[in-house]
């Protein structure tokens, strides 16, 4: 972590500068009538490209919803590595560590062949393989995610708050007004209930949840369908013989149906989806009046022999079980997608809807909203042309897609009785090899963006092959040269809309990572001189590290070109944190772990939501060049 850049001042480093032109959030503030981006929805996916947006004082952003403050309790709680090394880049990926429980192993249950109406433990297996991520999946109160990107957008320099008792009532597009052309009906919910007040924006955000008014504005409509199955869900407090009660769980009955357990944090709360009856095809949960009483008793008898005894229950929803997604995620015909840029885009639950038994639902909102924000700070801050954001929709709808469809299938697997599904009958139970096949997915890992101007056709991909092209980057052990200090390469990625080049350095021809640092800061055709404005940082674009094979006490730091010690801020300091090296204390070796050449060393191009764009050797500046061409607009 870096601080006193522009001078020394005490206090909490993780609160920023304020910006001089912030907003008042004062209760006799009035409402701006103009911003440049408005964001319905204070759930993850709104609150992360909040959290993003909040960096950018230069960018007007209103977050809204219509509840009246932060949830308390309920709602998602399972993060996913993917997430986790996002929390990274916004800093609080140690505080989440500390305070929530981590996944380590799953257990499976099912119905002891001896005495079917008992279950017994069938097989555990490791929830996160060895070297996938150097982050745990973990479990956290959904509420106490949201309060951590609060806390972020309070402290970033536009000091951003959400307006509660708001929601998006109504929207219009002008698709020929260059400047404000979405419309927004805000209506209260709050003291003044139904009142309106309207509110131009350059672009909206709907993350307002499956009934989204802001989907039903732009024509979008959920396509899809329902397994009929309900199921109900509770946090409880409570004692049990149950012996893997602190372990995450997959239970199957014989006759009873499924139980998931998932331990939270605390110590003492543990979270069960339990399976409960079968729908009609025209039937709603609600015509059920199911109790969270109901729902105890089904889970004691599907895991007969033990018993749960509950003490509090904290809280408790019945839901049932769909799966649905819209046609696109902005606003733009795609018969105009060629003329036409987008100005709505929806996120989250707003444009794809899927069980909770996978665990994705809040880990892919914030990722759809990771992969929007950087690129709206691009095109609002001018440094790329609006035709950016059609990417949005291409790549997140393809993923959302595959989430779908394999939640679907894991659904389906989960709830079809014994002997009737396509996985029985094999050497280990169904859910067991189906939850193995889906590790990488349910990490969040299996994501990869295809090719486009963002990500480059894998013609060098052989120089790192453990780092492909359009999957994020994969974070190893390193050491920083200047003090010697152990981390993790990837960590020094933040969430603040800056491209990474990771120079390595080959053996073959070791003046060549010398030779590209004084390419990049000096030519004309190099990407950070042409994008850098006048005035700016020389990392303010485009953040270059190296990392060289020799450890630490075998190189010479003061010979590192200008580029590796940069002067930065307003009082010019050297940036000693540029340098890396391989680890010397067994932590591992970047570049046996990573698959990166030795020999001829590469640079690998990662964008702003840590994604692989591009993998290219040392001496590929022309290539570089036309790379940021398609991303970036002239300085």
């Amino acid at each position: 972590m870096q601080f006193y850049e522009n001078g020394f001042r005490g206090g909490n480093p993780d609160v920023k500068d304020a910006a001089p032109n912030r907003r008042d959030y004062a209760g006799h503030a009035p409402m701006p009538d103009k911003v440049d981006v408005l964001i319905a929805g204070t759930g993850p996916a709104g609150l992360c490209l909040a959290a993003q947006l909040s960096q950018f004082p230069e960018i007007d952003t209103m977050v809204v919803d219509r509840s009246p403050s932060n949830i308390v309790k309920g709602k998602a709680d399972g993060i996913n590595t993917r997430s986790m090394e996002m929390f990274q880049a916004f800093g609080f990926a140690d505080k989440v560590k500390r305070e929530t429980y981590w996944v380590n192993q799953t257990s499976f249950w099912m119905p002891d062949t001896e005495n079917p109406s008992h279950i017994k433990r069938v097989g555990r297996v490791q929830d996160v393989t060895d070297d996938s991520s150097e982050m745990p999946h973990i479990l956290i109160n959904q509420a106490r995610l949201h309060q951590l990107f609060l806390d972020f957008m309070k402290d970033a320099p536009a000091r951003m708050q959400p307006d509660y008792n708001w929601s998006v009532r109504d929207l219009v597009v002008d698709p020929d007004a260059k400047e404000y052309p979405v419309t927004v009906t805000l209506e209260d919910t709050g003291v003044n209930w139904g009142e309106t007040i309207t509110v131009r924006a350059n672009y909206v955000v709907g993350c307002d949840g499956a009934r989204s008014n802001v989907r039903k504005a732009i024509g979008g409509e959920l396509h899809g369908d329902a397994a009929h199955q309900a199921w109900g869900v509770m946090d409880i407090l409570a004692n049990t013989d149950f012996p893997d009660v602190r372990q995450k769980c997959l239970i199957t009955s014989a006759n009873e149906g499924n139980v998931l357990i998932l331990p939270r944090e605390g110590g003492y709360l543990f979270r069960m989806y339990v399976e409960l009856d079968k729908l009609n095809a025209d039937e709603r949960v609600a015509s059920r009046n199911i109790s969270q009483h109901d729902m105890i008793a089904a889970a004691n008898r599907i895991m007969n022999p033990y018993t749960i005894d509950v003490k509090e229950v904290v809280w408790w929803s019945i839901y049932e079980i769909g799966h649905r997604m819209t046609d696109k995620f902005d606003d733009v015909p795609v018969s105009e997608a060629a003329t036409r840029m987008p100005r709505v885009f929806t996120a989250g639950d707003a444009c794809h809807t899927h069980s909770p038994k996978a665990g994705q639902g809040m880990n892919v909102s914030m990722q759809d909203t990771f992969n929007l924000g950087w690129k709206l700070a691009h095109v609002l801050t001018g440094r790329s042309d609006a035709s950016l954001l059609h990417s949005y929709s291409a790549e997140r709808h393809a993923e959302a897609r595959r989430l779908v469809e394999t939640d679907h299938e894991w659904a389906r697997i989960m709830s079809a009785p014994l002997g009737q599904s396509e996985l029985d009958g094999g050497q280990e139970p169904r859910f067991i090899q189906h939850f193995k096949a889906n590790l990488e997915f349910t990490g969040g890992l299996a994501v990869k963006y295809d090719e486009s101007a963002l990500i480059a056709a894998p013609v060098h991909q052989a120089l790192a092959s453990g780092e492909e092209i359009g999957r994020r980057f994969h974070s190893a052990p390193v050491v920083r040269v200047a003090d010697a200090k152990q981390m993790q390469l990837g960590h020094i990625a933040e969430a603040d809309g800056r491209w990474r080049i990771y120079a390595f350095a080959g053996t073959e021809q070791s003046t060549a990572i010398y030779k590209l640092a004084d390419w990049l800061e000096t030519d004309p055709n190099s990407p950070i001189v042409k994008h850098t404005r006048a005035g700016e940082d020389i990392d303010a674009v485009i953040d270059v590290r190296a990392v060289f094979q020799e450890t630490f006490d075998q190189i010479d730091y003061s010979n590192m070109p200008p580029l590796f010690k940069p002067c930065t801020g307003k009082l010019g300091l050297q940036d000693h944190e540029k340098v890396f090296c391989t680890d010397h204390k067994g932590a591992g070796d970047i570049f046996d772990m990573r698959g990166i050449n030795r020999a001829k060393g590469c640079m690998i191009v990662v964008r702003p939501d840590q994604y692989i764009s591009n993998v290219l050797p040392l001496d590929g500046f022309e290539a570089l060049s036309d790379h940021f061409a398609g991303v970036f607009l002239p300085a």
